[in-house]
């Protein structure tokens, strides 16, 4: 999987790593499902404070297309989290959709015979 990170804040490298890493491991059992994800973060106030740390996640699927995420909350980490769970929920969502389509599809052929 590729994992893309942009971000304007100063310490970007840090956030880059904790990133790839999160990334890799929260879509562990998916990963065949997504070949890119896209992370952008970006300090929404700059530096008045306050809940501004947004994360946005980006997964380009091979059947499903884009599923893009946001999220905003007070701190880097938690933010990347929380985004990151919502994707992987809606993909695990969009997976079992799709293969229970294919289950009733092979019921419904094998009724008609």
């Amino acid at each position: 999987m590729q994992v893309l990170f942009k971000s304007r804040h100063p310490h970007a490298t840090d956030l880059r790593d904790l990133t790839e890493r999160r990334v890799r491991f929260v879509l562990r059992r998916l990963g065949w499902l997504v070949p890119r994800a896209e992370v952008q973060m970006s300090d929404v106030n700059g530096p008045r404070g306050g809940i501004d740390k947004r994360c946005q996640v980006e997964l380009r699927t091979d059947g499903a297309g884009s599923v893009v995420v946001a999220s905003v909350a007070s701190d880097w980490r938690t933010a990347l989290d929380n985004a990151l769970a919502r994707a992987a929920r809606f993909l695990m969502r969009l997976w079992r959709r799709g293969s229970d389509s294919r289950r009733m599809r092979q019921r419904f052929i094998s009724h008609e015979r």
